[in-house]
């Protein structure tokens, strides 16, 4: 049987950072516009703010969908399975917002992610999520699955991109600035990575969000 949390804390929270991929779900309000299911699995790209937040780094891709339909409507779903140990699955409904790399919120933002310095080539937002609504089911038709590792892929392909060349790649991108629906996705052109930002060390952290 599933249950309702009032926060992510305790063995909740645990089960989560100790995850490596989740899953995220956007739609647009029109009921005739494309679903969105991402999954997102670089390690340190994920951090639980507080009780009722989480956040991840969102970066370089083909696409927009998640940021155009959190700039419409804010509605966002998050999901993690146990792939391996007891099963468990649990989802975070709630409302999110797409802070990018020129507001004031990011530097202290991405202070809450020390472990990804390594892996933030390629970096254009920061997902933030309020929980309204966070649950558990049982998991027991999730397959056991063993985890070998991160795929080194996108660090490599990235991190020959500084800010410049990387706009310039997101400009060709045909559904980055645009969803697929027409939606207003990634702000172009895209604002430089300034100071801790750009060399991967943590700036001070901060509970803003």
């Amino acid at each position: 049987m599933g249950k309702i949390y009032e926060r992510i804390d305790g063995r909740l929270r645990t089960f989560i950072e100790e995850q490596h991929i989740f899953f995220t779900a956007t739609a647009p309000l029109d009921r005739e516009g494309t679903v969105n299911l991402s999954p997102k699995g670089i390690s340190g790209s994920l951090a639980v703010i507080d009780e009722r937040t989480v956040a991840y780094l969102d970066f370089a891709g083909s696409n927009a969908e998640t940021i155009a339909h959190l700039r419409e409507n804010g509605r966002i779903t998050l999901m993690w399975c146990a792939f391996q140990g007891p099963p468990s699955i649990v989802r975070v409904h709630g409302s999110g917002e797409a802070v990018f790399r020129d507001d004031p919120r990011f530097a202290g933002l991405l202070g809450h992610f020390p472990g990804s310095g390594h892996s933030r080539h390629g970096l254009r937002a920061i997902i933030v999520v309020t929980a309204e609504l966070i649950r558990d089911t049982c998991g027991f038709a999730v397959p056991d699955m063993a985890y070998e590792g991160d795929r080194t892929l996108h660090a490599r392909r990235f991190e020959r991109e500084d800010d410049n060349s990387l706009g310039a790649y997101f400009e060709k991108k045909e559904h980055v600035a645009t969803s697929i629906d027409g939606l207003p996705g990634l702000p172009l052109p895209l604002p430089p990575l300034t100071g801790a930002s750009r060399n991967g060390a943590a700036p001070p952290r901060t509970d803003a969000a």
